[in-house]
């Protein structure tokens, strides 16, 4: 059974940095792309920062030039370094992947979610 799971986040100062990490488990072919995700209270879920399994990032206009996504392909987990922190980064934050079973589907995957709060 493929598993997503999430560590990191926590309570933060204003301008302070956390890093999340997300490992995927279980059996499967491979993993295409990866994603960042975060819901705020009373908000929709939007998107934060994508991977390809190429290393090609992408990032919403939000958290541009303070978070960076990357991935380790060997260890199945990708990473978001968040720096500079504000208090509208406060959120739940998932990992989602597209995982590719041995029978060649692709399914997408979600994390458990790990809270973010940017507060003094």
């Amino acid at each position: 059974q493929v598993q997503l799971v999430e560590s990191g986040g926590g309570l933060v100062q204003p301008g302070g940095s956390l890093a999340l990490s997300c490992a995927a488990s279980g059996s499967f072919s491979s993993i295409n792309a990866m994603a960042w995700y975060r819901q705020a209270p009373g908000k929709q879920r939007e998107l934060v920062a994508t991977i390809t399994s190429g290393g090609n990032t992408n990032y919403a206009d939000s958290v541009k030039g303070r978070f960076t996504i990357s991935r380790s392909n060997a260890n199945n987990t990708v990473y978001l370094q968040m720096n500079s922190l504000k208090p509208e980064d406060t959120a739940v934050y998932y990992c989602n992947a597209e995982i590719r079973s041995w029978r060649f589907r692709v399914d997408a995957y979600w994390g458990q979610g790990t809270q973010v709060t940017v507060s003094s």
